[in-house]
């Protein structure tokens, strides 16, 4: 039994009840077994099975009052997994189906994708199982507040440093910083997608979704081909979606559908600048969840209930919504409409068969470690910017930005050609990040 078979064993023993997390681990380690056969010392050092195990799972319980009056439990949890290149950092997701599992998943994920941007910052990764949809303003903020009542204690400046995910926006972040300030009495950056009125970043917003299409530029100008002209299936009407639209529609590709929990929307006109890329923003405000409402104010635009867009003939595909959106059947799919290019903007969202299947089949895919993380990396210059107490431009941030997307795609492609790959970015990815976090494990003893 080798070397990442015998950890990927005892991971599953220890770990039978959470599939997204052993999913994750077992993507990553089957891709950097080239690496553990230079470096026999990893095993030695029992590398890999420090790296699996977070250094600290913290699990909470939220007690919340709603507008009825009724008290109201929810599950908290922060999962710190790896410091050794940088304080903690990585969002809250408030969502029912938060889980344990879950948040481990991501915070694995994380520990790589913030390696990748090459920045000084560790992976971590928490949330809740609150649901904010259908919640009144005033029931999200005692929520909030409850919430950072107990985790003000584990995070820092220096030491953790969340930020929004699914579920938690601008407001959310506000509610929990203020709570968080009211406890410690101290003003600092300890979170990042703050408002811009205190101490938030230009561009934050739109950051994941700028990333993921600069990415994915890069992949296609890797095959001389460019984004203007193409059609582009993107799911999600969120904020990472909503960026994704917007720098696709600057850069001239046309997007034809979005999607939402309750189907996808097919525009055959082109999810354009302006009105509908606006009203994107204007169906997540809603607190609904829903994007049927779409194709009611713009007639031309077709609601598909209860279907995913995969099916739909395009370039190039964008998942922006949730994990293992794309399975198999999705994946056959995408491959019979001759799909060459799947760029991954969620966390995870296609299961690992049929990611191998999509390879096997000439699919070029962009993982989204790698894809997405221009939103963390935007975190960490917000971080920056705290720390200095100076204020960044849009064009700043979107210059840093830009970079560091292009020398992640690059990395993930050297280290792809390196060890004999050809151009697969997806095992890049993992390799480059993984290296980085395993010279600074290996400096820094057993810890």
């Amino acid at each position: 039994m080798s070397y990442v078979e015998r950890v990927l064993s005892e991971l599953e023993k220890k770990n039978a009840e959470q599939p997204e997390f052993i999913q994750a681990v077992t993507e990553v380690l089957t891709s950097i077994a080239p690496v553990l056969e230079k470096h026999p010392e990893y095993e030695a050092s029992a590398l890999l099975e420090r790296l699996v195990e977070p250094e600290r799972q913290i699990m909470f319980r939220v007690p919340w009052v709603d507008d009825n009056g009724k008290v109201q439990v929810n599950r908290g949890f922060r999962v710190q997994f790896n410091s050794a290149i940088g304080p903690y950092k990585g969002g809250l997701r408030f969502a029912p189906n938060v889980y344990l599992g879950i948040i481990k998943f991501l915070g694995f994920e994380q520990i790589f994708k913030n390696s990748l941007t090459g920045l000084p910052i560790g992976g971590g990764k928490g949330g809740s199982d609150f649901d904010p949809n259908g919640k009144s303003d005033a029931e999200i903020m005692r929520f909030c507040q409850s919430f950072m009542t107990e985790l003000f204690r584990h995070i820092g400046a220096e030491t953790d440093v969340p930020a929004g995910d699914l579920g938690v926006g601008a407001k959310e972040i506000g509610y929990m910083f203020g709570q968080y300030k009211r406890l410690k009495n101290v003003y600092e950056g300890v979170l990042t997608g703050k408002g811009l009125a205190y101490g938030g970043l230009n561009g934050r917003t739109e950051a994941t979704g700028y990333g993921i299409v600069f990415f994915a530029r890069e992949m296609l100008k890797h095959f001389g081909e460019e984004l203007k002209g193409k059609e582009v299936v993107v799911s999600g009407f969120g904020n990472v979606s909503w960026g994704t639209v917007q720098k696709l529609n600057q850069l001239g590709a046309k997007v034809v559908t979005i999607s939402g929990p309750d189907g996808y929307i097919y525009d055959p006109d082109g999810v354009t600048a302006g009105e509908k890329e606006d009203y994107l923003l204007e169906l997540r405000a809603s607190g609904k969840n829903i994007c049927a409402p779409y194709a009611e104010k713009f007639p031309n635009a077709t609601f598909y209930p209860g279907k995913k867009p995969w099916g739909v003939k395009a370039d190039l595909y964008i998942p922006c919504a949730t994990q293992n959106e794309i399975t198999m059947k999705e994946a056959e799919e995408m491959v019979a409409n001759g799909c060459k290019f799947l760029c991954e903007g969620s966390n995870m969202p296609t299961t690992n068969d049929a990611l191998s299947y999509l390879q096997k089949n000439g699919v070029v895919v962009g993982p989204s470690k790698a894809a997405n993380a221009g939103g963390v990396a935007c975190s960490c210059i917000e971080m920056g910017q705290n720390a200095g107490h100076t204020v960044f431009s849009p064009d700043q941030v979107y210059a840093q930005l830009e970079n560091i997307m292009v020398n992640i795609h690059d990395s993930a492609a050297k280290a792809s050609e390196e060890y004999g790959l050809g151009y697969n970015l997806l095992a890049g990815a993992n390799i480059a990040g993984f290296q980085k976090i395993a010279d600074a494990m290996m400096a820094q003893g057993i810890c």
